[in-house]
């Protein structure tokens, strides 16, 4: 399975109009040609990363069923763009809509930006009827409770262009997640809680499978690595980044960077073989394995696998979702976890961090390759890639399981500079300032109960989780400049009562 994601353009969006038979066929016509040309100039948008294919305009019942059946069964399909030209009844839409499976899109947008004051005319009217078609295309969805994302404006709008943008990612992540497969190798850490979780509600929820495989299974296939593949990827090491001495040919630990890379060989191939976008492993079930997988895991997330430690498979499939949302964008997302903080006045900070297992794509300047001894796992000393992370805006996302439902939680960042040597610290190093600041920014995150696990996202926006959030029908929970600790507090009573009104 070809892994690496560098571009959603094989993806496509359906660009929908509706409309009637009432107003005679001129007015369809013109319908017709204004769809073509605003599915066309979306399509051609530098800004909108998937391919915007026009469809016909749908007058009827069976029209709107009709492609709704055919979004739903097609391959390269991840959701709709709908718009109202005219009037277009909206008991028409109801089969329709009911039956829809894929993401949907209402653009409340009109095919002219101005009113044309002087020659403006029923026939006019007639034809550009969006301020109130699309009103009664909204109601319907309101009344079917239909999650969906609406974007109010011209379709010429560089911002309009980036709202469409920032909903195809998030449309592509959920549906790169349908039918995925992750492979968790033993069990979660012993005795934590936020990593667990119900597997059989997250694939009704979200649509991909987790199941355990026994470490042995992973340790056969990485026995199979031959000398000549295990010698390429040393190599491969040594090309990339800035190798210790004692790893590099001929070196004392040199042995040591042929067994990470023999990992490597064999993680890899299992996870090809058995089609998997994502896994995780726990420290406390390496049975087999001469050294923790370092440098293995924080390549193939480079790859664009997803990746969490200690079992958490939830982490992972949130990693990769996120990592396919951004594609060809600046910076990449990553598994992190909250380590440790700087508490001093006008300089608070959390330092995250992991074992070993953060992706490289978050550098800042060259990655160095190291062999350091680990205090935990029982195994000979792992081969990691240590780096700082550039700095920027970024943010946090967690997927936690609650119970009675599953809540996304985001809390936007400003990534900083990692300002001080830390000459015992051989491991990557991210450091970032919670919004609105730090005090309430990590309160809001233990209220919420978010994890110490994240995907910590470098290119992506609440905005993106958000859209992904409702089109997986999960509870949506941000932290950002504008957090009011109370207010916040308020939201989360409000938000478990939603919930236990509406189980479903």
């Amino acid at each position: 399975m070809k892994t690496m994601i560098n571009s959603l353009n094989h993806y496509e969006v359906w660009f929908i109009t509706g409309s009637q038979h009432l107003y005679g066929e001129e007015t369809l016509n013109a319908v017709a040609e204004h769809s073509r040309q605003i599915a066309g100039a979306l399509n051609d948008a530098p800004q909108i990363a998937v391919r915007v294919i026009f469809k016909p305009t749908v007058k009827t019942q069976e029209e709107i069923y009709a492609i709704c059946q055919q979004a739903n069964q097609a391959e390269h399909c991840i959701g709709i763009i709908a718009w109202m030209h005219t009037f277009s009844p909206a008991k028409m839409w109801i089969a329709g809509l009911k039956i829809l499976q894929k993401p949907l899109l209402h653009l409340h947008t009109q095919f002219n930006r101005d009113i044309p004051w002087r020659t403006m005319d029923m026939d006019f009217m007639n034809l550009n009827q969006s301020a109130h078609g699309d009103r009664e295309f909204g109601f319907i969805m309101s009344r079917m409770r239909i999650n969906r994302k609406v974007i109010a404006g011209h379709w010429q709008d560089p911002q309009v262009l980036e709202s469409i943008d920032t909903w195809v990612r998030a449309a592509a992540g959920w549906f790169d997640m349908q039918g995925a497969k992750f492979a968790r190798f033993g069990d979660n850490m012993r005795n934590v809680a936020v990593t667990e979780g119900d597997k059989v509600e997250a694939e009704i929820k979200f649509g991909f499978t987790c199941n355990t495989y026994g470490i042995g299974d992973l340790v056969a296939v990485i026995n199979q690595a031959a000398d000549a593949e295990i010698t390429r990827l040393t190599q491969e090491y040594a090309d990339s980044y800035v190798l210790a001495e004692t790893l590099k040919k001929g070196g004392t630990q040199h042995d040591a960077l042929r067994e990470a890379a023999k990992i490597e060989i064999g993680l890899r191939n299992f996870l090809e073989q058995g089609n998997f976008k994502g896994f995780s492993d726990t420290f406390e079930d390496l049975h087999g394995m001469a050294q923790l997988p370092g440098i293995a895991v924080q390549r193939l997330m480079n790859d664009g696998y997803g990746f969490a430690g200690e079992g958490d498979w939830k982490t992972a499939a949130l990693v990769r979702a996120m990592k396919v949302m951004g594609s060809g964008l600046e910076g990449t997302n990553a598994f992190m976890e909250d380590y440790t903080y700087n508490f001093t006045p006008e300089q608070s900070f959390v330092l995250g961090s992991h074992m070993l297992e953060v992706d490289a794509g978050l550098a800042k300047g060259p990655v160095r390759c190291e062999i350091h001894p680990l205090g935990i796992g029982g195994k000979a000393d792992p081969v990691r890639l240590i780096f700082d992370a550039a700095n920027g805006p970024a943010l946090n996302a967690s997927i936690v399981d609650m119970g009675n439902r599953f809540r996304m939680l985001v809390n936007v960042v400003d990534g900083v500079d990692v300002h001080e040597e830390l000459p015992k610290l051989p491991v990557a190093r991210v450091l970032w300032k919670p919004q609105p600041d730090m005090k309430t920014g990590c309160a809001a995150w233990i209220y919420a109960g978010g994890a110490h696990h994240t995907c910590y996202s470098q290119n992506l926006t609440s905005e993106h989780l958000a859209n992904f959030a409702d089109m997986a029908g999960i509870e949506y929970v941000g932290i950002d400049q504008h957090t009011d600790l109370n207010q916040f507090r308020n939201e989360l009573r409000w938000n478990e009562v939603y919930y236990q009104i509406n189980k479903h």
